[in-house]
């Protein structure tokens, strides 16, 4: 059955998820995970199965409906996701593939991955021939507040994680350097602490930041300009050295993850599967960190980069952030702050009873 599977139909539906802990950035809160569940059914009664997070309950309908749309497009093809992922950038390219189309690709892709571990028996990971291995995976919050938030941190630190991140970019620079201070010593030195600016910040403030920051021994500051923005990227990361300036997260495709590879925008590299172009687009961008000598790290989708992290050469830290574990039934949790992935293919089971309660109207 494995080398024979055929797309029979495409289901995609919105959900609106409480998350463990509510993430605070400085471009907006998020109290809950709106996410897209995506199930391709074959033919042979195989179900592939994957999730978009769409930051914002305002992309759901918009991105369930384009998976309607490009649906028919797909029914009756074979599940070689490289070959669909060929057939949607031909179809596709004239829109360009990043927003709601990207997702979508991304999504679609890893739901073709699932179904053929699961014709397969297989995990994922083993089919793109590495192995299911514990992950070393960083406790991920948003903005914190020192008032009531640090026993939280020092929780992460008790339950086995090594490494913490928090967001930063909202408030006064002195509030945000004490937080830091804060944070750093409730840790303790030995684990590692990243910041993360979301975008939030001019080049020159950005510098001025990581600068005041030094002295706390940070791991990495991701995303301290605009995604977009890779001089800017360069600029920072040239001037705030030692500290090592990380991104990646919004590159779209592996063009995207090139283009910010030749400007030497980061000395670290943050994939996200959905925007990278999923399995497919996750297997390039191994390979494109193997050759710059990057440091390849996980953007979020838990179940799917354990695997995808499993299988790549220059693998560094996961991302703890659980968006879907309030819909599956068999949420991943962390022991020691190790993730491990499961199988057959990503190893996502919906909740149906969970569906239905969280679904988004």
């Amino acid at each position: 059955m494995f080398h024979k599977l055929t797309i029979d139909s495409i289901a995609a539906r919105a959900v609106l998820v409480p998350m463990p802990r509510p993430l605070r950035t400085a471009a907006g809160d998020v109290p809950a995970a709106p996410l897209v569940l995506v199930d391709v059914h074959t033919s042979e009664g195989i179900v592939g199965r994957s999730y978009a997070f769409a930051y914002t309950p305002l992309m759901l309908r918009t991105l369930v409906q384009f998976l309607h749309d490009v649906a028919p497009a797909l029914v009756g093809q074979p599940v070689s996701p490289r070959e669909r992922m060929r057939q949607l950038d031909a179809q596709l390219k004239l829109m360009g593939m990043q927003g709601v189309v990207g997702m979508a690709i991304g999504a679609l892709d890893q739901a073709l991955w699932d179904a053929l571990g699961r014709a397969a028996d297989l995990p994922v990971a083993v089919l793109l021939g590495g192995e299911v291995k514990p992950l070393v995976a960083y406790d991920s919050y948003g903005l914190v507040d020192i008032t009531t938030d640090l026993p939280l941190l020092e929780a992460s630190v008790e339950n086995g994680f090594e490494g913490v991140k928090i967001k930063l970019g909202a408030g006064e620079v002195a509030d945000q350097v004490a937080t830091v201070a804060a944070v750093r010593k409730v840790i303790g030195p030995e684990c590692r602490l990243m910041v993360d600016l979301n975008q939030s910040q001019t080049t020159a403030g950005a510098i001025d930041l990581i600068l005041r920051l030094k002295e706390f021994d940070l791991t990495w500051v991701e995303e301290p300009v605009g995604a977009e923005d890779l001089h800017g990227h360069r600029v920072v990361r040239e001037a705030v050295r030692p500290v090592p300036i990380q991104t990646g997260e919004n590159w779209w495709f592996p063009r995207g993850m090139a283009n910010a590879i030749a400007a030497k925008a980061s000395d670290l590299a943050m994939v996200d599967i959905i925007k990278i172009g999923g399995v497919t687009g996750w297997i390039s961008a191994a390979g494109q960190a193997e050759a710059a000598s990057l440091p390849l790290s996980s953007h979020s989708y838990i179940e799917a980069s354990a695997h995808t992290m499993a299988c790549s050469p220059t693998a560094s830290w996961s991302e703890y952030l659980d968006l879907a574990g309030a819909v599956l039934t068999e949420p991943l949790v962390p022991d020691k702050g190790r993730i491990v992935a499961r199988g057959p293919g990503l190893g996502l089971e919906w909740d149906e009873k969970a569906v239905d309660k969280y679904v988004f109207q």
